[in-house]
Order: structure tokens, then sequence, then C-alpha cells
């Protein structure tokens, strides 16, 4: 049993992918690139003109390039 949650992991690190290369990203890596808090990510993707959310079921998930273009307009948010 041991071996293969060891074998898993391995697996699991193997293909992660930075989350500086990830097209998309959740709510929870949004707040670690971006240094912003998740209720306040949760905000901005609750805006109906929010152009960063990507809808995929009931989960909202963040689109990184549209997320970076949208700080670097923004002084404060």
């Amino acid at each position: 049993m041991e071996k293969i949650v060891d074998e898993t992991v391995d697996a699991m690190e193997k293909y992660a992918v930075p989350i500086e290369k990830k097209i998309n990203l959740t709510i929870k890596e949004a707040a670690e690139y971006s240094n912003i808090g998740i209720n306040k990510i949760a905000e901005l993707l609750r805006n109906p003109m929010c152009n960063f959310v990507l809808y995929v079921g009931n989960r909202k998930l963040v689109k990184r390039k549209e997320f970076e273009q949208y700080l670097s307009t923004r002084r404060e948010i």
C-alpha cells in the first residue's frame, strides 16, 4: 500500500505544472500568484463584467493572462 502511495506522489510531482505556465488558475492559485486574498479574488469573479473568469460547471477558474492584464491596468482593487 505504501509503495502505491509513493508512486502516486512521484507521478503527481513529475507532471505538476508551475503556476506561471498554467493557462487557468484556481482561486487559491490566483491568490498565491498575485498575493491577493481569496475573498477579494472571489469578489472580483462575481462581477458580471469580469473578463478573466472561466466557468467550468459550477467551478470558477481565473484566466491567468487576462488576470495579469487586469492587474497591470489598476492602481487599486
